[in-house]
């Protein structure tokens, strides 16, 4: 039950994350939830000893949603900026 709730979740997070970042129309439902669930661990990684919080993958509150939230972001941005050289 737990995979399926992290998979939902980064699935929502991930497209969230790529309408911001203005990609939505490039990704589908499979890159969407991939960019969550790695954007999760990028900002449980490098966000969560800064800011506090953890990330969606030790369990789900606002702040784990907000930390995996902004993973999702910096990784969608290291992606625009190695594909097109601008983050955008």
């Amino acid at each position: 039950m737990g995979l399926i709730i992290l998979l939902v979740v980064g699935g929502i997070l991930g497209w969230l994350a790529s309408i911001v970042m203005r990609t939505d129309g490039q990704q589908g439902i499979f890159l969407n939830i991939v960019v969550g669930i790695v954007g999760a661990l990028l900002g449980g990684f490098l966000l969560a000893p800064l800011i506090g919080g953890g990330s969606i993958t030790q369990g789900i509150s606002a702040g784990s949603l907000i930390v995996s939230f902004l993973g999702a972001l910096i990784l969608l941005a290291i992606v625009n900026l190695v594909r097109r050289g601008s983050v955008r």
